[in-house]
């Protein structure tokens, strides 16, 4: 497998994707519900996946396809290689605000991740990884991560982890709130590990990703030097749906020690 070349190809079918979304803002969006109320689907969800998948298929047969909308296969495994997508990540935020999410793509052979890609539509921002050859923000190569401290940092959650919820005790993440020097939601996973690779938050937590929310980035991310583990300091999940913390590597391990597993 070439990464090279297919890095070059994929970030001309995500531009092209991102041309697809951006006309969709003059047209009328269909929306359904999911899993819940705030699971959210477009037709334009959908149309994305389906394009991505048209081309996959005729251009490397071979690969699998695990997507968000299930258009895909059906992934039981990480043999082999697969592209794991997520057309529209942060669909809330595409539908009430057009802006604040991202295409969202990792390729893994044999569950290693080997290239990572965050398109930020609206700002047309690519954030890119490639296995051993660095994360990039546009052309630029990111810079390592710099060390850090709690106290110092900035984390990236959703406030229903704060609160009370059939998830996590929310206790420990009371305290981490409080001994972070800043706190942020913005909507999507793919945008958070973005902001992660790039310096711009210390550390993600979820207590509920999908593996197609998290495959890009962590590519990315780990590239620029983060460490990404569910709660259990295991391997992050990429074949169902887990808990999630990415973090500076100066961070991580104490989040979990202090904040997140057990006493």
């Amino acid at each position: 497998m070439d990464l090279h070349e297919m890095d070059r190809y994929i970030k001309s079918i995500i531009k092209e994707a991102g041309h697809k979304i951006r006309n969709s803002f003059l047209t009328d969006i269909s929306i359904e519900s999911k899993s819940d109320a705030n699971d959210l689907v477009t037709n334009i969800d959908k149309e994305i996946e389906q394009f991505f998948i048209s081309r996959i298929n005729r251009d490397y047969p071979d690969h699998r396809i695990f997507g968000e909308e299930g258009f895909g296969d059906e992934i039981k495994d990480t043999n082999g290689v697969i592209w794991m997508l997520d057309p529209i990540d942060g669909t809330m935020n595409f539908i009430h605000q057009k802006r604040n999410f991202a295409i969202s793509l990792g390729i893994y052979a044999d569950g290693v991740g080997k290239l990572g890609y965050i398109y930020d539509v609206v700002n047309d921002d690519l954030y890119s990884g490639i296995q051993g050859g660095g994360a990039y923000y546009n052309d630029e190569r990111l810079r390592p991560l710099q060390d850090t401290e709690i106290g110092e940092s900035i984390l990236a959650m959703n406030a229903t982890w704060a609160v009370p919820n059939r998830h996590f005790d929310h206790n420990g993440t009371l305290k981490l709130i409080q001994d972070v020097r800043g706190i942020r939601s913005y909507g999507s996973a793919a945008i958070e590990l973005a902001y992660l690779a790039s310096g711009r938050i210390d550390a993600y937590i979820s207590m509920r990703l999908s593996p197609w929310d998290i495959a890009g980035g962590m590519v990315i991310a780990k590239e620029a030097g983060a460490v990404a583990t569910n709660f259990k300091g295991e391997p992050a999940n990429l074949l169902e749906q887990d808990t999630f913390l990415a973090a500076n590597p100066s961070i991580h391990a104490k989040i979990l020690d202090r904040y997140i597993l057990p006493k």
